[in-house]
């Protein structure tokens, strides 16, 4: 839901609800007393009128299963939690999810320095988990030949690290182009070569909702302009990587 003087593309009105200007007015139709926040994914039934979820995890498992008949076979095909690999996933999700995905928010929002510490500290710990499974795993995806729940899982939190949460959230202990280079090329590897990735991340609108709308962290509005390129190409590097290569060869 937004507002139509939001210049981003890939943005519309609802068209279920057209007269709809914010994400509240679906959760306030379902229980005009509801108190709580208007949080996205937000999973909504258009024939029964109801919200179904607005969990992410719930509503990323039943996207595996529950439309497939309405979805060609190469997407109904597609098995992002594979029976061999559910353990490791799971295992994976709990301390990706409380330390990486829930980890820059509890840096970012944290009042008192004690707390801040704490959560960054925590946050890139994981990251180094991350890179070091990535750098050791045979990839290109964070289990192997195939993507799995892990790379999704992952990939929202990584592809909006560098634009927003290492200046905005201040994870600003290193940055994923110079910091981290198996998860570096994982992250080009799924935005470049996976459209699924690329098509559905839009950094200049990731940018503008997380400095527009986090008015204690950010009083004036204004959204930094970098990094530039919000994401580099496949194969390139940033300028110290670069010449460091260049010295290495030579």
């Amino acid at each position: 839901m937004i507002e139509e003087t939001v210049p981003e593309q890939n943005m519309r009105p609802d068209p279920i609800h057209p007269t709809y200007t914010h994400l509240s007015q679906l959760y306030l139709a379902q229980d005009p007393n509801y108190s709580g926040r208007y949080t996205v994914p937000l999973l909504y039934d258009t024939k029964t009128d109801q919200i179904v979820s607005n969990e992410s995890s719930e509503i990323l498992r039943m996207l595996y299963t529950e439309f497939d008949e309405l979805l060609p076979a190469k997407y109904a095909e597609i098995d992002l939690f594979p029976a061999k690999l559910c353990k490791d996933i799971e295992e994976t999700n709990d301390w990706t999810y409380h330390d990486i995905n829930n980890g820059v928010y509890k840096s970012g929002a944290s009042m008192k320095q004690e707390a801040y510490e704490e959560a960054v500290k925590a946050l890139f710990a994981a990251l180094d988990r991350a890179e070091a499974h990535l750098a050791s795993s045979p990839g290109p995806f964070y289990y192997g030949s195939h993507i799995t729940e892990s790379d999704v899982r992952l990939y929202v939190t990584v592809a909006r690290f560098d634009p927003v949460y290492h200046q905005h959230f201040k994870c600003n202990i290193r940055d994923i182009r110079s910091g981290y280079p198996a998860l570096h090329k994982w992250l080009r590897r799924l935005y470049w070569s996976e459209d699924a990735f690329k098509s559905t991340t839009d950094f200049q609108q990731i940018k503008n909702h997380y400095t527009k709308s986090h008015l204690r962290l950010n009083p004036a509005g204004i959204t930094a302009l970098g990094p530039l390129p919000h994401i580099l190409g496949l194969e390139e590097e940033v300028a110290a990587v670069k010449a460091a290569c260049s010295r290495y060869k030579t």
